[in-house]
């Protein structure tokens, strides 16, 4: 899990420490990089997102700079899949810099792999559900008896707008991705970035109150089944709480009609990510979402996500909202239901931390706290049956 960091606060300039090989560092691209350009850039930068902990005390802030180069690149074909090989080896804040040693890791929401060397391989082109739908086509054309069936299928390709797939790899400035050590790194740079501005929240026994009065579970609709389990608040006006997670790369999901099903078929035909994906109607004491959000990259299947919903009262002299957050990991069918639905990730306060790093990241966060919630039932699912894994506790924010 990512940690949330709520030891923040009392940070000390640590002089020299070594982080050892192995860790791994949560980093987001700030350039385009893509394996069918030649020749690569001649070099490609990232930045830190999610401060570094060990034993309590910041060995990396939030907002490191690295610098790095694309090793190895090479364009899909009808033959081979896409590959990007990308090494960052310059680490730095300020007027301090040094050497690295890392590969990545692990990619976020991206429908490519990464092997143990750090080569990120991207998708067969043939085996996407457009390629079959084009193969199925020609097997028609093919065969007279069939011709004008394959015509039809083609004519209805065409009347959805359904592209090509893009079998390359492509990732745009913002693309999250995690970076691990291979040799253990020696800084001597500052420890201290944007999250030791949090200050202590006010009134923080009203604030425990505040907490234990709001609904532990949203609902489904139909059939009316218990959900997402709450577990973050904010504590700002809808302005604040957009422009936060505008800045941190989050986009508005548009409402579940016929027109984004359309665009839904077409991401999930095309293998490709839709930014602004519609989401399922949760219910918080029988209230839809003001809004939601979400934040994903080249694939439908994977994508963070967070519903937001309006409370009664204030706090702190700033409106309440309250929401579930959750991180779909991919697309099964559901026998009970007979759809098609997204899985998550059962240990959802890895998706509180995420949200948490994101908008702390963003320097949209003023105060912080994380407030036990002791009547939390235990062993909960959601409407879609996968379970429910937390510590109880809702994160607090009060947004600038």
């Amino acid at each position: 899990m990512r940690f949330i960091a709520l030891i923040l606060i009392g940070a000390l300039r640590v002089w020299a420490v070594q982080i050892p090989a192995g860790t791994e560092l949560t980093i987001r691209l700030t350039d385009k990089v893509a394996s069918e350009v030649t020749p690569p850039p001649a070099s490609i930068h990232a930045v830190l997102i999610v401060p570094a902990i060990a034993d309590g005390k910041i060995l990396l802030p939030l907002g490191v700079q690295l610098t790095g180069e694309v090793k190895q690149a090479r364009a899909a074909t009808e033959q081979d899949k896409a590959q990007l090989l990308l090494v960052f080896n310059q680490i730095g804040m300020g007027s301090y810099h040094a050497g690295i040693s890392s590969i990545i890791g692990a990619l976020d929401n991206a429908r490519e792999k990464v092997d143990g060397d750090g080569l990120i391989t991207g998708i067969d082109g043939s085996e996407t559900y457009g390629s079959r739908i084009d193969q199925g086509i020609a097997k028609l054309q093919n065969n007279d008896k069939f011709a004008s069936l394959a015509g039809i299928i083609q004519g209805a390709k065409q009347a959805l707008k359904i592209k090509d797939v893009n079998a390359n790899i492509d990732f745009d400035a913002g693309v999250e991705m995690t970076l691990r050590l291979t040799k253990p790194l020696d800084w001597r740079g500052p420890v201290s970035g944007i999250e030791s501005k949090v200050m202590p929240f006010p009134n923080q026994e009203a604030l425990v109150t505040l907490v234990n009065r709001q609904p532990f579970r949203t609902a489904a609709e139909n059939p009316p089944r218990p959900s997402d389990i709450t577990n973050i608040m904010l504590v700002a006006t809808e302005a604040e709480i957009r422009a936060a997670f505008a800045k941190a790369g989050w986009s508005n999901s548009v409402r579940l009609t016929t027109q984004s099903k359309l665009e839904t078929a077409r991401a999930l035909i095309e293998d490709r990510g839709y930014r602004e994906g519609p989401m399922s109607v949760l219910f918080l004491d029988g209230q839809p979402p003001a809004f939601a959000l979400q934040k994903g990259n080249d694939t439908y299947a994977r994508r963070h996500h967070i519903r937001v919903f309006a409370r009664p009262g204030t706090f702190a002299g700033k409106p309440v909202w309250v929401c579930s957050s959750t991180h779909d990991v991919g697309i099964n069918f559901s026998d009970r239901d007979r759809t098609f639905i997204h899985k998550i990730d059962s240990d959802i306060d890895n998706e509180r931390a995420k949200v948490v790093n994101d908008l702390l990241f963003a320097g949209a966060v003023r105060s912080l706290a994380l407030v036990d919630r002791p009547e939390l039932p235990e062993n909960l699912s959601n409407a879609t049956g996968d379970p429910l894994h937390t510590d109880g506790r809702m994160v607090v924010l009060l947004l600038q």
